[in-house]
């Protein structure tokens, strides 16, 4: 009888509620394909523009700022500018990554290891490009990301002054400079 009188003064036990809603909103479900879609169509060459810009993890970087517009697509004020955004999320990134990286490495006391590029981008280069990417490796970081965005992803002076955050005479000033250092690194090796 004790055990009945227990059983009824118990509270019921909840019911487990769904991992998602049932009817999700219009609005999350177009932001969900427009996103689908800006992945197939730009991940590839955001990966690429990580591994010429000298991130160490690539695949982290451009995770990362897939995640980041997925985050601030409500406050896109231009869909179609979204490509833009990604592009240049990739490049903050990855700045930010290498000036971490060069604070890291000053606070160890031992020398630190040279960093193993993941098969997925040693993949992406050809032998013939190697010794390009080690000239651009070698340049500072604005002139990289500079010579990168004008020549290999074609964009304008204004798109990469927009990608950079920074005017179009200092476009110009960066990638003259890189491309000056990169005729010598390159005329040096032969």
């Amino acid at each position: 009888m004790r055990q009945h009188l227990r059983r009824e003064t118990e509270a019921p036990v909840p019911a487990v509620p769904p991992l998602a809603p049932a009817v999700s909103d219009p609005a999350d479900l177009e932001r969900e394909a427009a996103l689908a879609r800006l992945f197939e169509l730009h991940y590839s060459s955001m990966l690429r523009l990580a591994v010429l810009l000298g991130a160490d993890d690539p695949e982290n970087v451009v995770a990362e700022a897939y995640y980041q517009i997925y985050r601030k697509w409500r406050r896109l004020r231009d869909i179609e500018a979204a490509e833009a955004y990604l592009r240049s999320t990739v490049c903050n990134l990855t700045r930010m990554r290498i000036r971490h990286l060069q604070v890291a490495r000053k606070h160890v006391e031992k020398p630190a290891e040279e960093l193993v590029a993941s098969a997925e981008s040693t993949a992406l280069l050809h032998d013939d490009q190697r010794v390009l990417i080690d000239a651009l490796q070698q340049l500072p970081a604005r002139q990289r990301e500079a010579l990168v965005l004008r020549h290999w992803l074609g964009l304008k002076e204004s798109e990469i002054a927009a990608a950079m955050g920074i005017s179009c005479g200092s476009v110009k000033t960066h990638t003259a400079r890189g491309l000056a250092a990169l005729t010598q690194a390159m005329e040096a090796r032969r």
